[in-house]
């Protein structure tokens, strides 16, 4: 298995095994606490060799500087098939998040797991505008 692409974006979409991602970041910016980001995603493509068809289980948490959840965990089955002429194939997930509440400034983590397994993770920073 490959991690490609885990990112947290704007928007992504797929299309016939395309993904399209729009404006990556890592960084947001408030002049208070809480705020809310209206709208992201996290586009993540997965490239899995011919052993490993079947089923696998996706799980992506959103995570404050002391591990607190800050969303629900998001949850994914996929199913990778694969013709015995082709030695790997991919797998697109986009997890859409609407209204992402973050009550604190500092660090947070997006954390991807498969089959239970922790694979990567990936910065968030909630950073103060200084108010003129």
């Amino acid at each position: 298995m490959n991690k490609e692409v885990f990112v947290l974006c704007d928007a992504a979409t797929e299309t016939v095994g395309k993904l399209n991602i729009l404006g990556a970041f890592d960084n947001i910016y408030s002049r208070s606490a809480p705020a809310s980001h209206p709208q992201c995603a996290i586009a993540l493509r997965i490239r899995f060799d011919q052993i490993e068809k079947g089923e696998h289980k996706i799980r992506v948490n959103i995570a404050d500087e002391d591990g607190k959840l800050i969303v629900p965990s998001m949850d994914a089955k996929i199913n990778v098939g694969l013709p015995p002429s082709m030695d790997s194939s991919i797998a697109n997930l986009i997890l859409n998040i609407h209204g992402l509440k973050l009550e604190k400034f500092g660090k947070y983590s997006i954390d991807l797991a498969v089959d239970g397994r922790h694979e990567a993770y990936l910065p968030l920073n909630f950073i103060q505008i200084e108010q003129k």
